[in-house]
């Protein structure tokens, strides 16, 4: 088959296997019945660590964040630290995802993933891989995340490192259209 010349140099394929070496994705069940839902993050081992989903998580830090709707959080990078995310399926949030790792086999690689929108998963974020996030729902987001290193605000002891965030680009922080 052959297209209208006119659409030609607009064509383009989408890349599907797009992704982020560390980054893991895990899916999760959600139980849903006429009261309700309920989704089980995760079972964790007497040590703390995940006894399933991610490789090696070892749970120190469990944090709370709530986003205005349209607000961009964004970016910051940790050299030790390892985040999951949550973000319950009644809230839309936008999570932006750039490696910034010298050497890694996907450096310089941006990824977008819509957390909630009606599913349920966890989002392991390795050292390394610069991220933010936009609430791109029309109500308070909220996102559920934990981490493997305790916070601390102390400066030369925080592992908190701020980017700008338009690094990559401010046309990132837009949805897709198709």
């Amino acid at each position: 088959m052959k297209l209208i010349p006119e659409v030609v140099p607009a064509v383009t394929e989408q890349d599907y296997a797009r992704a982020i070496e560390g980054v893991q994705v895990v899916p999760l069940q959600r139980f849903v019945d006429h009261g309700g839902s309920m989704t089980e993050l995760t079972r964790l081992a007497e040590d703390g660590t995940f006894q399933k989903g991610l490789d090696a998580f070892k749970v120190r830090q469990v944090n709370f964040s709530t986003l205005d709707p349209g607000i961009v959080k964004a970016f910051h990078v940790h050299m030790t630290q390892r985040d999951v995310w949550f973000v319950p399926p009644e809230d839309r949030v936008l999570l932006v995802l750039v490696d910034v790792r010298d050497g890694s086999k996907t450096a310089k690689r941006a990824l977008k993933i819509v957390l909630g929108g009606g599913r349920s998963v966890l989002v392991a974020i390795p050292p390394g891989v610069a991220h933010g996030c936009k609430n791109i729902g029309d109500g308070t987001a909220h996102l559920l995340y934990m981490t493997d290193v305790h916070f601390s605000p102390e400066k030369g002891k925080t592992d908190e490192h701020r980017l700008p965030w338009d690094m990559a680009g401010a046309e990132i922080w837009e949805p897709a259209k198709d």
